[in-house]
Protein backbone atom coordinates (compact mmCIF):
# COMPACT_ATOMS: atom_id res chain seq x y z
CA UNK A 1 0.00 0.00 0.00
CA UNK A 2 1.52 3.37 -1.12
CA UNK A 3 1.30 5.91 1.63
CA UNK A 4 3.72 8.71 3.19
CA UNK A 5 5.95 7.61 6.40
CA UNK A 6 4.18 8.03 9.81
CA UNK A 7 6.21 10.25 12.20
CA UNK A 8 6.28 10.93 15.86
CA UNK A 9 7.97 13.46 17.70
CA UNK A 10 11.70 11.87 19.47
CA UNK A 11 9.84 12.96 22.65
CA UNK A 12 8.03 9.17 22.46
CA UNK A 13 11.71 8.20 23.17
CA UNK A 14 12.15 10.16 26.55
CA UNK A 15 13.60 7.95 28.97
CA UNK A 16 14.83 5.48 26.51
CA UNK A 17 18.31 5.84 26.84
CA UNK A 18 18.37 5.64 30.74
CA UNK A 19 16.45 2.41 30.59
CA UNK A 20 18.12 0.38 27.76
CA UNK A 21 21.79 0.79 29.72
CA UNK A 22 19.67 0.10 33.29
CA UNK A 23 18.81 -3.23 31.12
CA UNK A 24 22.21 -3.50 30.09
CA UNK A 25 21.77 -2.22 26.64
CA UNK A 26 23.80 0.27 24.17
CA UNK A 27 21.56 2.50 23.48
CA UNK A 28 23.37 4.21 20.53
CA UNK A 29 23.86 1.12 19.04
CA UNK A 30 20.34 -0.26 18.92
CA UNK A 31 19.12 2.80 17.62
CA UNK A 32 21.79 3.08 14.83
CA UNK A 33 20.63 -0.31 14.15
CA UNK A 34 17.23 0.77 13.11
CA UNK A 35 18.16 3.80 11.19
CA UNK A 36 17.35 6.53 14.20
CA UNK A 37 20.37 9.09 14.97
CA UNK A 38 21.00 9.19 19.15
CA UNK A 39 21.32 12.76 18.93
CA UNK A 40 17.91 13.00 17.47
CA UNK A 41 17.07 12.94 21.19
CA UNK A 42 18.39 16.24 21.57
CA UNK A 43 15.39 17.84 20.44
CA UNK A 44 12.01 16.62 21.62
CA UNK A 45 10.56 17.92 18.54
CA UNK A 46 12.66 16.14 15.63
CA UNK A 47 10.42 14.29 13.89
CA UNK A 48 11.36 10.79 13.11
CA UNK A 49 10.11 7.48 11.89
CA UNK A 50 7.32 5.44 13.49
CA UNK A 51 8.42 2.45 11.92
CA UNK A 52 11.58 3.18 13.45
CA UNK A 53 10.30 3.58 17.08
CA UNK A 54 8.82 0.34 16.71
CA UNK A 55 11.59 -1.38 15.58
CA UNK A 56 13.59 -0.16 18.10
CA UNK A 57 11.09 -0.97 20.88
CA UNK A 58 10.49 -4.73 20.07
CA UNK A 59 14.32 -4.92 19.05
CA UNK A 60 14.89 -3.57 22.41
CA UNK A 61 12.80 -6.09 24.13
CA UNK A 62 14.20 -8.96 22.64
CA UNK A 63 18.10 -7.80 23.32
CA UNK A 64 16.78 -7.40 27.26
CA UNK A 65 14.61 -10.52 27.08
CA UNK A 66 11.78 -8.80 28.87
CA UNK A 67 8.32 -8.49 27.90
CA UNK A 68 7.55 -5.05 29.54
CA UNK A 69 10.44 -3.29 27.88
CA UNK A 70 7.16 -0.50 26.05
CA UNK A 71 5.35 -0.31 29.55
CA UNK A 72 9.02 0.09 31.51
CA UNK A 73 9.27 3.57 29.54
CA UNK A 74 5.99 4.58 29.92
CA UNK A 75 6.14 4.70 33.47
CA UNK A 76 8.47 7.95 33.57
CA UNK A 77 6.09 10.02 31.13
CA UNK A 78 4.72 13.15 32.46
CA UNK A 79 2.07 15.55 30.85
CA UNK A 80 4.57 17.84 30.00
CA UNK A 81 6.70 15.37 27.29
CA UNK A 82 3.32 16.50 25.27
CA UNK A 83 5.13 19.32 24.51
CA UNK A 84 2.60 22.25 24.00
CA UNK A 85 -0.04 20.38 23.96
CA UNK A 86 0.12 19.84 27.52
CA UNK A 87 -0.05 23.65 28.04
CA UNK A 88 -3.58 22.91 25.99
CA UNK A 89 -4.74 19.91 28.28
CA UNK A 90 -3.97 21.59 31.45
CA UNK A 91 -6.65 24.15 31.05
CA UNK A 92 -9.42 22.05 30.01
CA UNK A 93 -12.21 22.22 32.23
CA UNK A 94 -12.37 18.34 32.49
CA UNK A 95 -10.28 15.62 31.78
CA UNK A 96 -13.06 14.41 29.21
CA UNK A 97 -12.25 17.67 27.43
CA UNK A 98 -8.68 17.30 27.59
CA UNK A 99 -8.81 13.65 26.27
CA UNK A 100 -11.48 15.16 23.36
CA UNK A 101 -8.11 17.91 22.61
CA UNK A 102 -5.51 15.64 22.62
CA UNK A 103 -7.53 13.29 19.68
CA UNK A 104 -7.51 16.81 18.23
CA UNK A 105 -3.96 17.45 17.81
CA UNK A 106 -2.89 13.80 18.01
CA UNK A 107 -1.30 13.32 14.88
CA UNK A 108 1.26 16.16 15.70
CA UNK A 109 2.41 13.51 18.11
CA UNK A 110 2.47 10.27 16.58
CA UNK A 111 0.86 9.99 12.66
CA UNK A 112 0.78 6.06 13.33
CA UNK A 113 -1.44 6.39 16.45
CA UNK A 114 -5.04 6.04 16.77
CA UNK A 115 -7.13 6.87 19.58
CA UNK A 116 -10.74 6.75 19.77
CA UNK A 117 -12.82 8.04 22.55
CA UNK A 118 -16.25 6.71 22.92
CA UNK A 119 -18.96 7.29 25.57
CA UNK A 120 -20.57 3.99 26.23
CA UNK A 121 -23.61 4.44 29.10
CA UNK A 122 -21.59 5.26 32.82
CA UNK A 123 -18.16 4.55 31.16
CA UNK A 124 -15.69 6.35 28.65
CA UNK A 125 -13.70 3.57 26.47
CA UNK A 126 -10.32 4.61 25.18
CA UNK A 127 -9.06 2.83 21.81
CA UNK A 128 -5.60 2.28 21.29
CA UNK A 129 -4.35 1.45 17.86
CA UNK A 130 -0.82 1.69 16.13
CA UNK A 131 -1.40 1.14 12.31
CA UNK A 132 1.99 1.00 10.35
CA UNK A 133 2.05 -1.08 6.98
CA UNK A 134 2.41 -4.95 7.38
CA UNK A 135 1.63 -7.47 10.01
CA UNK A 136 4.81 -5.79 12.05
CA UNK A 137 4.43 -6.87 15.67
CA UNK A 138 3.46 -3.44 17.82
CA UNK A 139 3.20 -4.84 21.59
CA UNK A 140 5.83 -2.58 22.87
CA UNK A 141 4.66 0.26 20.85
CA UNK A 142 0.85 -0.47 22.52
CA UNK A 143 1.57 -0.98 25.66
CA UNK A 144 3.83 2.06 25.86
CA UNK A 145 0.92 4.32 24.09
CA UNK A 146 -1.71 2.66 26.59
CA UNK A 147 1.12 3.49 29.38
CA UNK A 148 1.44 6.96 28.72
CA UNK A 149 -2.51 7.83 28.59
CA UNK A 150 -3.15 6.19 31.76
CA UNK A 151 0.00 8.48 32.90
CA UNK A 152 -1.86 11.29 31.38
CA UNK A 153 -5.08 10.67 33.06
CA UNK A 154 -3.84 10.07 36.60
CA UNK A 155 -1.58 13.68 36.33
CA UNK A 156 -4.69 15.17 35.36
CA UNK A 157 -7.51 13.26 37.71
CA UNK A 158 -4.55 12.46 40.45
CA UNK A 159 -2.41 9.30 41.59
CA UNK A 160 -5.44 7.84 43.48
CA UNK A 161 -7.51 7.65 40.36
CA UNK A 162 -8.01 4.11 38.96
CA UNK A 163 -9.64 2.63 35.83
CA UNK A 164 -12.44 0.38 35.27
CA UNK A 165 -9.99 -2.01 33.10
CA UNK A 166 -6.68 -1.73 31.62
CA UNK A 167 -7.47 -3.53 27.98
CA UNK A 168 -4.50 -5.41 25.53
CA UNK A 169 -5.45 -7.49 22.10
CA UNK A 170 -2.22 -9.84 22.81
CA UNK A 171 -2.01 -12.41 25.31
CA UNK A 172 -0.82 -12.01 28.80
CA UNK A 173 3.15 -11.69 29.63
CA UNK A 174 4.61 -14.54 31.39
CA UNK A 175 4.84 -12.27 34.41
CA UNK A 176 2.35 -9.34 34.61
CA UNK A 177 4.02 -8.09 37.85
CA UNK A 178 4.95 -4.62 36.10
CA UNK A 179 1.42 -4.23 34.56
CA UNK A 180 -0.29 -4.62 37.35
CA UNK A 181 1.69 -2.23 39.57
CA UNK A 182 1.19 0.34 37.22
CA UNK A 183 -2.79 0.03 36.08
CA UNK A 184 -4.05 -1.72 39.44
CA UNK A 185 -5.37 -5.21 39.51
CA UNK A 186 -8.23 -4.86 36.86
CA UNK A 187 -6.11 -6.05 33.46
CA UNK A 188 -7.85 -7.88 30.32
CA UNK A 189 -5.26 -9.78 28.01
CA UNK A 190 -6.82 -11.22 24.60
CA UNK A 191 -8.99 -8.70 24.71
CA UNK A 192 -10.98 -6.98 21.58
CA UNK A 193 -9.38 -3.92 22.05
CA UNK A 194 -6.48 -1.89 23.51
CA UNK A 195 -7.09 0.76 25.97
CA UNK A 196 -8.66 2.05 29.15
CA UNK A 197 -12.28 1.91 30.42
CA UNK A 198 -12.95 4.81 32.54
CA UNK A 199 -15.68 6.08 34.89
CA UNK A 200 -17.43 8.72 32.73
CA UNK A 201 -17.91 10.88 36.12
CA UNK A 202 -14.34 10.43 36.82
CA UNK A 203 -13.28 12.35 33.57
CA UNK A 204 -16.23 14.87 34.42
CA UNK A 205 -14.59 15.89 37.53
CA UNK A 206 -13.41 19.72 37.09
CA UNK A 207 -9.69 20.07 36.65
CA UNK A 208 -7.62 22.85 38.71
CA UNK A 209 -7.11 25.13 36.53
CA UNK A 210 -3.59 25.76 35.51
CA UNK A 211 -4.26 29.64 34.58
CA UNK A 212 -0.54 30.21 33.03
CA UNK A 213 -2.22 32.57 30.29
CA UNK A 214 -0.28 30.63 27.64
CA UNK A 215 -2.88 28.22 26.34
CA UNK A 216 -4.12 30.41 23.79
CA UNK A 217 -1.00 30.95 22.25
CA UNK A 218 -0.43 27.29 22.52
CA UNK A 219 -3.66 26.46 20.90
CA UNK A 220 -3.12 28.87 17.47
CA UNK A 221 0.32 27.53 17.39
CA UNK A 222 -0.96 24.00 17.03
CA UNK A 223 -4.32 24.64 14.98
CA UNK A 224 -1.35 26.70 12.28
CA UNK A 225 0.97 23.72 12.72
CA UNK A 226 -2.20 21.00 12.12
CA UNK A 227 -2.96 23.43 8.93
CA UNK A 228 -0.20 22.65 7.79
CA UNK A 229 -0.04 18.85 8.14
CA UNK A 230 -2.54 19.02 5.25
CA UNK A 231 -5.37 16.04 4.93
CA UNK A 232 -4.36 12.28 3.42
CA UNK A 233 -7.59 11.13 2.53
CA UNK A 234 -5.70 7.60 2.54
CA UNK A 235 -4.59 7.43 5.66
CA UNK A 236 -7.37 9.21 6.95
CA UNK A 237 -9.58 6.18 5.66
CA UNK A 238 -7.06 3.85 6.97
CA UNK A 239 -7.96 5.34 10.07
CA UNK A 240 -11.38 5.04 9.75
CA UNK A 241 -11.08 1.79 8.09
CA UNK A 242 -9.80 0.36 11.36
CA UNK A 243 -12.32 2.08 13.63
CA UNK A 244 -15.31 0.46 11.88
CA UNK A 245 -14.05 -2.74 10.60
CA UNK A 246 -15.50 -4.25 14.01
CA UNK A 247 -18.64 -6.02 13.87
CA UNK A 248 -18.84 -5.56 9.99
CA UNK A 249 -19.84 -1.82 9.93
CA UNK A 250 -17.27 -0.36 7.29
CA UNK A 251 -18.24 0.26 4.22
CA UNK A 252 -17.16 2.82 1.35
CA UNK A 253 -20.03 4.27 1.66
CA UNK A 254 -19.56 5.03 5.70
CA UNK A 255 -16.35 6.13 5.27
CA UNK A 256 -17.12 9.01 3.11
CA UNK A 257 -19.84 10.00 5.52
CA UNK A 258 -17.35 10.20 8.20
CA UNK A 259 -14.93 12.32 5.88
CA UNK A 260 -18.12 14.50 4.57
CA UNK A 261 -17.63 13.40 1.13
CA UNK A 262 -19.58 11.38 -0.99
CA UNK A 263 -18.26 7.68 -2.46
CA UNK A 264 -16.89 9.00 -5.52
CA UNK A 265 -14.99 11.79 -4.10
CA UNK A 266 -13.68 9.13 -1.66
CA UNK A 267 -12.29 6.59 -4.70
CA UNK A 268 -10.99 9.77 -6.82
CA UNK A 269 -8.81 10.68 -3.77
CA UNK A 270 -7.91 6.87 -3.04
CA UNK A 271 -6.85 6.73 -7.06
CA UNK A 272 -4.77 9.69 -6.36
CA UNK A 273 -2.63 8.38 -3.91
CA UNK A 274 -2.44 4.37 -5.84
CA UNK A 275 -5.16 2.91 -4.17
CA UNK A 276 -8.50 1.53 -3.70
CA UNK A 277 -11.09 1.54 -0.80
CA UNK A 278 -10.94 -2.50 -1.53
CA UNK A 279 -6.85 -2.62 -1.45
CA UNK A 280 -7.23 -0.35 1.73
CA UNK A 281 -9.65 -2.38 3.51
CA UNK A 282 -7.34 -5.96 2.66
CA UNK A 283 -4.60 -4.15 3.71
CA UNK A 284 -5.81 -2.84 7.05
CA UNK A 285 -7.36 -6.52 7.37
CA UNK A 286 -4.28 -8.24 6.76
CA UNK A 287 -2.55 -6.30 9.68
CA UNK A 288 -5.01 -6.52 12.34
CA UNK A 289 -5.34 -10.46 11.30
CA UNK A 290 -1.91 -11.61 11.70
CA UNK A 291 -1.30 -9.88 14.68
CA UNK A 292 -4.36 -10.91 16.38
CA UNK A 293 -3.24 -14.58 15.27
CA UNK A 294 0.35 -13.71 16.41
CA UNK A 295 0.30 -12.17 19.62
CA UNK A 296 -2.94 -12.96 21.20
CA UNK A 297 -5.30 -16.38 21.90
CA UNK A 298 -8.41 -15.50 20.10
CA UNK A 299 -10.70 -17.99 19.02
CA UNK A 300 -11.87 -18.14 15.34
CA UNK A 301 -15.52 -16.32 15.92
CA UNK A 302 -13.77 -13.81 17.85
CA UNK A 303 -11.58 -12.70 14.99
CA UNK A 304 -14.44 -13.36 12.58
CA UNK A 305 -16.13 -10.35 14.77
CA UNK A 306 -12.96 -8.39 15.04
CA UNK A 307 -12.16 -8.19 11.55
CA UNK A 308 -16.10 -7.21 10.18
CA UNK A 309 -16.61 -11.34 8.96
CA UNK A 310 -20.02 -12.32 9.33
CA UNK A 311 -18.79 -15.50 11.01
CA UNK A 312 -15.75 -18.02 11.25
CA UNK A 313 -16.37 -19.86 8.19
CA UNK A 314 -16.21 -16.77 6.00
CA UNK A 315 -13.05 -15.33 7.58
CA UNK A 316 -11.10 -18.84 7.56
CA UNK A 317 -11.90 -18.82 3.42
CA UNK A 318 -10.52 -15.08 3.28
CA UNK A 319 -7.45 -16.58 4.81
CA UNK A 320 -6.53 -19.22 2.74
CA UNK A 321 -7.34 -16.66 -0.09
CA UNK A 322 -4.87 -14.46 0.88
CA UNK A 323 -2.25 -16.13 2.20
CA UNK A 324 -2.53 -19.74 1.15
CA UNK A 325 -2.53 -21.70 4.29
CA UNK A 326 -4.47 -22.21 7.27
CA UNK A 327 -4.66 -19.60 10.23
CA UNK A 328 -3.80 -22.94 12.47
CA UNK A 329 -0.58 -23.66 10.02
CA UNK A 330 0.32 -19.70 9.97
CA UNK A 331 -0.06 -19.70 13.60
CA UNK A 332 2.32 -22.79 13.93
CA UNK A 333 5.02 -21.39 11.70
CA UNK A 334 5.08 -17.94 13.24
CA UNK A 335 5.41 -18.25 17.07
CA UNK A 336 7.93 -15.70 17.60
CA UNK A 337 8.38 -12.23 17.02
CA UNK A 338 11.49 -12.94 14.65
CA UNK A 339 10.05 -15.41 12.52
CA UNK A 340 8.98 -13.72 9.52
CA UNK A 341 5.79 -12.50 8.10
CA UNK A 342 3.95 -13.71 4.58
CA UNK A 343 3.41 -11.12 2.13
CA UNK A 344 0.70 -10.31 1.06
CA UNK A 345 1.16 -7.35 -1.72
CA UNK A 346 -1.89 -8.52 -4.24
CA UNK A 347 -5.10 -7.74 -3.08
CA UNK A 348 -7.91 -10.98 -3.21
CA UNK A 349 -11.20 -10.24 -3.09
CA UNK A 350 -13.25 -10.24 0.12
CA UNK A 351 -15.84 -13.58 -0.06
CA UNK A 352 -19.31 -12.33 -0.69
CA UNK A 353 -20.24 -13.20 2.37
CA UNK A 354 -18.68 -10.88 4.00
CA UNK A 355 -20.13 -8.40 5.96
CA UNK A 356 -18.31 -5.11 4.86
CA UNK A 357 -18.87 -3.81 1.39
CA UNK A 358 -15.46 -3.28 -0.45
CA UNK A 359 -16.83 -0.67 -2.10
Amino acid sequence: MAAATSVVRSASLHGYPELARQLGLDANALMRSVGLSPRCLDDPETPISAVAVRDLLEASARAAQVEDFGLQLARGRRLANLGPISIVLREEPTARQALDTLSRYLRLLNASLLTRIEDAQDVVIIREEVLLEGAVPVRQAIELAVGVMFRILQELLGPQWQPRRVCFSHRAPANSSSHRALFGAHLEFNSSFNGIVCAARDLQTPLPTADSGMAPYARRFLDQTLSRTGNNTAQAARQLVAALLPGGRCTADQVAQHLSMDRRTLHRHLQADGETFSSLMQAVRSEFALRQIRDGDHAMAELAELLGFSGASAFAFWFRRRFACTVSAWRNQNQTLTDPIPRADDPVPDPAVGKSAQS
